[in-house]
């Protein structure tokens, strides 16, 4: 019986004594917490234009246009939200002298279209804000730098150019619920979008 109790122990013991086995976790991305969407107006003195903008977005004018070297783009401005490490930026042009509606537009299709590279789709879509804005929308799919881009105009004396970049490398899947999130103060803005003469 001692032998048998002995026997048990030390076969217990060495089987207790294997290395332990390495079972990977699944691939998974972190989970955001989002803020509830609520809204901003900007309407700065001296801007031609006005809108709605996330409350947890800081707007900024951008950098090419403080150092007076390219005054035609004082208007430029981006709005910042450093916790999900994007930006809206915003490029404004007046339609006079080189800046033609058809430069304007061949410029900004240009630029959009040039995410083919990586992009899946590219939906274009036009409305007219309340406002009496025209406003053409591009959703872009798959893993491009930008999946929201849109273009706004009177046709006659303004013009703005507007995209929606996340400074991480381009990945539809782990990216899709922050731009679904970011789509909404997209259209906030664009639906709010004002000319001021």
């Amino acid at each position: 019986m001692r032998y048998l109790f002995l026997f048990c122990v030390a076969a217990l013991a060495f089987s207790s004594c294997r290395p332990p086995v390495y079972t990977p976790k699944p691939i998974g991305y972190y989970r955001l917490e989002m803020p509830e969407h609520h809204y901003i107006k900007f309407d700065e003195p001296g801007y031609p234009y006005s809108f709605e903008y996330p409350a947890y977005g800081t707007p900024f004018r951008d950098t090419l246009t403080l150092d007076g070297r390219k005054p035609e783009n004082r208007y430029w401005l981006n709005i910042d939200f450093p916790e999900y490490n994007g930006r809206i930026y915003l490029s404004y042009k007046r339609i006079e002298g080189k800046n033609s509606m058809e430069r304007l537009l061949g410029d900004s299709h240009e630029m959009s279209y040039y995410h083919t590279k990586k992009a899946d789709y590219i939906n274009p879509n036009t409305y007219v804000n309340e406002n009496g804005v025209m406003i053409l929308t591009y959703a872009v799919g798959g893993n491009a730098a930008s999946a929201y881009q849109f273009i706004a105009t009177d046709s006659a004396k303004h013009f703005m150019r507007g995209s929606l970049y996340f400074n991480v490398t381009p990945n539809a899947d782990s990216l899709r619920p922050v731009n679904e999130f970011f789509r909404k103060d997209l259209e906030r803005l664009m639906s709010t979008l004002k000319w001021n003469d």
